[in-house]
């Protein structure tokens, strides 16, 4: 379930999440700066009233005990066993002893930070007075002296954690700042690929978003949205044509239909019924074979590469020469030694065959030639007749749904004009292409597949 205070931007969200991780990083690294500050500072403080109080001990000699040091920051006093204050500076005069308890024969030197109520904190260092110094003036009894400085203003009023915490915000803040920019300057062709996939409709596939330069994830998003908008647009245009090509050519029969059927009843006297029937159930079976070649289109265009397979050319090609008994004989030339496999869809391959096969014996005077082998990576399977041909400029044509040549209208007057369209869409859905090429006499159809080993290396990629 999404947070409800959760940025929906996802340049909010990365500038947040920064801002998070610095403070979090940041207050751990002012956290041990604030300890390495006061440390640095409480180990000055020591070593400097520990030179005070050593050198106060060492002028106790046979003079007597000389008078604590003047400094006005230095807070120095004389104790005696009882912790009872015997002589002090200036500073310290007048004020209970900086510490307790006296220091103990094992520990003579030490170092401590005294915090009275409401006073600013004291750094010390208490040092027992050697045991000779002690007999000579006191009659053996143990003497002390603490010697000690306040802590600086920026330890006592917490003005350093202050100044600590001021630092982590700036730079919190600076350092989300950056984040924000950066992350707005590494989406701004994100932004703009949105912009411009708004304004792009079915009705205008031409438009095309930005490419940025490089060989980032948004460049390559860029150019992947550009092919595959390229891809919608041929296949929006194809479906255009294709469904304006078949409703052409199911108006025809249907408003034929329509006409005879409405005679029929108009003038049921001077109608034959049974005349009106079989015309329209002639009519229906071309508009059914219509129907079922676009099925068979809309299969192939749909089809999945999951659903290929090795095929051997070689045996279906034999297969359905085998299979065409009716009309002119058809021969299969085998002219590669280790077999043609391809990978691809078998019912789909043997359709093309098939196709090729109907339209060479359609058009053949006395035979059909079929030759399977091989150029380079593909496989090459050639379907040859000595029929009268097809001219040049006729050639692409006939590729196209719907479009029957003279003599094809002539020789099969039944037929949709999608076979050889549905073969081109064949050879293109198995990444090969199917062409007429020259020929000395007839037609010369020529489908080129890869091979099985440069089929799979194009699916990996």
């Amino acid at each position: 379930m999404p947070l409800p205070l959760r940025p929906r931007s996802i340049q909010a969200q990365t500038a947040l999440m920064s801002a998070v991780l610095s403070l979090i990083v940041l207050t751990v690294i002012g956290f041990g700066l604030d300890l390495a500050i006061r440390s640095r500072i409480h180990s000055h403080l020591f070593i400097e009233t520990q030179r005070v109080a050593t050198d106060w001990i060492a002028g106790m000699g046979p003079n007597g005990v000389p008078e604590p040091p003047a400094g006005h920051a230095d807070l120095v006093q004389l104790v005696d066993s009882r912790n009872r204050v015997i002589t002090a500076s200036r500073a310290a005069s007048g004020h209970a002893p900086l510490t307790s308890p006296f220091p103990g024969d094992e520990d003579r030197l030490q170092y401590r930070i005294e915090c009275p109520d409401g006073d600013r904190c004291v750094v010390l260092t208490a040092v027992r007075v050697l045991p000779v110094q002690s007999r000579l003036f006191w009659g053996g009894e143990p003497h002390a002296v603490y010697a000690g400085r306040a802590e600086p203003g920026l330890l006592a009023t917490h003005r350093l954690e202050l100044f600590i915490a001021i630092g982590v915000l700036m730079m919190t803040a600076g350092w989300t700042w950056a984040s924000w920019r950066a992350t707005g300057r590494t989406l701004r062709p994100v932004r703009e690929i949105r912009e411009k996939v708004t304004e792009i409709s079915v009705r205008d596939l031409s438009l095309r978003v930005p490419q940025p330069p490089g060989r980032d994830e948004i460049a390559e998003l860029a150019r992947a949205s550009n092919s595959f908008l390229d891809r919608l647009d041929v296949s929006v245009r194809q479906q255009r044509h294709f469904a304006s090509m078949v409703s052409h050519e199911l108006r025809t029969p249907l408003a034929g239909l329509r006409t005879q059927l409405e005679e029929a009843l108009l003038y049921r006297e001077e109608t034959d019924p049974y005349e009106t029937i079989r015309t329209a159930v002639r009519t229906t079976e071309r508009c059914q074979a219509i129907i079922d070649e676009m099925l068979t289109v809309a299969r192939v265009r749909t089809s999945a590469a999951a659903e290929h397979e090795p095929v051997d050319l070689v045996t279906i090609a034999r297969e359905e020469a085998a299979a065409r008994t009716n009309g002119v004989p058809v021969h299969v030339r085998v002219e590669a030694e280790n077999g043609v496999t391809v990978l691809g869809n078998r019912v789909q391959l043997c359709g093309v065959l098939t196709n090729l096969l109907v339209n060479a014996q359609r058009h053949a005077c006395s035979k059909v030639d079929v030759i399977v082998g091989r150029s380079g990576d593909d496989a090459v399977v050639t379907v040859l007749d000595d029929g009268d041909g097809i001219a040049p400029e006729d050639r692409e044509r006939v590729f196209e749904p719907f479009v029957r040549l003279k003599d094809g209208r002539r020789r099969d007057p039944k037929g949709t004009g999608l076979g050889l369209a549905l073969c081109r869409l064949t050879a293109d859905a198995h990444h090969g292409t199917l062409s007429v090429e020259d020929s000395p006499r007839g037609a010369r159809f020529v489908l080129r597949l890869p091979l099985l080993a440069s089929a799979r290396a194009q699916l990996t990629r």
